[in-house]
């Protein structure tokens, strides 16, 4: 792969950075945190780095409310910091990739104080979407739109006025119809990309572009017109103005050398997605089809059938995600029966799922997804402490919480902080390493067995198997191609250039395996010539 395309068939590593690694002893996570781990990630054989959010921020939203896009936070790090972070990855071979927020800013950010300072009609106010409230005092929301975390979209400031908010009531949406919004962000853009960043991730990036007329379709009218989701006639969502905008970055992007990469996060039908990873565009989008999967086969063919030809239509790659930040972890999705998560619970683990959670097969389950998801075409991303084999933490208790969602839910969606729980280092310590005097989020008595320290160098464990799998993959990959192989109800089978083969046996019984070398295995197998059950192997076939 060329350096110009570095990206296309890699391997990336998400960094949510106050939960990965505290190096000040302060129980958050830093940027110089990441760099005393960067050894770790360049062991475990990694192409880039994501780095989450790490700008000024209060955290209504987990640090996707931005004070300042050009900073960082004082309590990550420094501007200095972040640049021995780039060079310490960059020596190790990593490429750098950041996230971009661009359809909100934080309701701290320097342009929302000066439009609540400058008041209704003035430039200042114009970046934002502002809107007169309805009925006869404009007393009540412009509209019923609801957030994303749910209550009204809207919310009144003191002058009377409403300013719109898809997500927490701290995110105050930009208007992406303001040219000066659009000079900002391409500012930014630079701003990193001169700094040494290789590529961005692009926070909800069929948001940006908004139809405020009127009159305003209603809640229940946006929820069940299918027709305007697929036309992009949707007044808040994959509009296509978005194009005007992503070839204005896809400019900035190609002004260097090699050209900075971008991977659009987009929640729309799969037939919208590849407009946004053309070339001329972003030039990547996130697939999240196998991540909303159900552990079966059918599901999973059809699934990649239907992305790899998408990729062949836009002319990018597929990327291929099980786990991140705002979703449970798919160990634990793969643990816990279909009634319990649903088709795919974004932003909850019940309760009392805990319960009913199989562990053991859930683990099982996810080595051999993410074994499949690695020999597909295209690039993987990986969620941190994945490669540990970590479940979603669900002892956290309401007052542990940090999830803006918890209370904008009234207390009925727990949160994605489950996913964000630092990750264990040590099988001891009073944060299992992760720092040096606790962590910002409980961490759970089992993190011991499965910190780092323990698994590293353990023949059998998650965090080995990732490391030979990374490895062994880089041998392997060649060109963008799949050949699918016949292969018995529930059992995925394909052939990759070089005369290698990926077989996931989905079932609960052993199956008939193909002949030929195995490379590596998710789990035991056997010398008799059967695959066991919920397991992947790479094999090189005979002849």
């Amino acid at each position: 792969m060329s350096e110009r395309e570095w990206w296309r068939q890699a391997v990336v590593y998400q960094i949510y950075p106050r939960s990965f690694a505290d190096a000040n002893g302060d129980g958050i996570g830093d940027l110089a945190g990441v760099t005393s781990r960067v050894g770790y990630l360049a062991d475990l054989g990694v192409d880039a780095v994501w780095l989450s959010p790490f700008y000024p921020s209060a955290l209504a939203d987990g640090g996707y409310d931005v004070d300042d896009y050009r900073d960082v936070d004082p309590v990550l790090g420094s501007l200095a910091d972040f640049d021995d972070l780039v060079s310490q990855l960059h020596g190790a071979g990593i490429k750098v990739v950041i996230d971009i927020v661009p359809n909100h800013t934080s309701d701290r950010h320097a342009w929302f104080r000066e439009a609540l300072s400058s008041g209704p009609g003035s430039p200042a106010r114009d970046r934002y979407i502002f809107r007169d409230g309805s009925g006869p005092d404009g007393s009540e929301p412009p509209n019923d739109w609801e957030s994303t975390f749910g209550g009204s979209a809207w919310e009144r400031v003191p002058d009377g006025q409403w300013y719109l908010h898809l997500f927490a009531r701290e995110q105050p949406d930009l208007n992406w119809d303001n040219p000066e919004v659009h000079e900002d962000f391409l500012k930014t853009l630079r701003f990193w990309s001169d700094r040494g960043v290789d590529g961005f991730r692009v926070d909800v990036a069929h948001a940006l572009a908004k139809d405020l007329s009127e009159p305003y379709l209603t809640s229940s009218e946006l929820l069940h017109h299918d027709e305007l989701v697929l036309s992009g006639r949707h007044p808040l969502w994959d509009r296509e103005e978005l194009d005007e905008i992503y070839a204005e970055w896809r400019k900035v992007f190609d002004e260097y050398d090699p050209p900075r990469s971008a991977v659009a996060e987009v929640w729309v039908p799969t037939s919208r997605r590849a407009r946004y990873a053309r070339p001329e565009s972003l030039g990547q989008a996130f697939n999240f089809d196998l991540l909303r999967a159900h552990w079966d086969e059918g599901e999973f063919v059809s699934v990649i059938r239907e992305n790899l030809q998408l990729a062949r239509e836009s002319g990018a790659t597929s990327t291929w995600v099980l786990s991140n930040h705002d979703v449970v972890r798919h160990a634990t999705r793969y643990g816990l029966p279909t009634a319990d998560l649903g088709r795919q619970n974004r932003w909850l683990l019940g309760r009392d799922a805990d319960h009913s959670l199989d562990r053991v097969a859930g683990l099982r389950r996810a080595r051999a997804a993410t074994m499949l998801m690695l020999a597909l075409p295209g690039s993987a991303y990986l969620y941190q402490g994945e490669e540990l084999g970590l479940h979603e933490v669900a002892e956290l208790t309401p007052d542990e919480l940090q999830d803006p969602i918890w209370e904008r839910s009234s207390h009925m969606l727990k949160g994605r902080d489950g996913a964000r729980v630092p990750l264990p280092w040590t099988a001891s310590g009073s944060s299992y390493g992760f720092g040096t005097d606790g962590a910002h989020l409980p961490q759970p008595d089992w993190f011991a067995d499965l910190a780092v320290e323990v698994q590293q160098g353990t023949t059998g464990s998650t965090l080995e198997l990732y490391r030979t799998a990374l490895r062994l993959r880089r041998s392997l990959i060649g060109d963008e191609e799949l050949g699918w192989r016949p292969a018995p109800k529930g059992v995925v089978h394909f052939a990759r250039s070089g005369g290698w083969q990926c077989v996931t046996n989905m079932t609960p019984a052993d199956v008939a395996m193909p002949p030929g070398e195995v490379l590596l295995s998710s789990g035991p197998v056997p010398d008799d010539g059967r695959l066991p059950a919920e397991t992947t192997v790479w094999l090189r076939a005979d002849g």
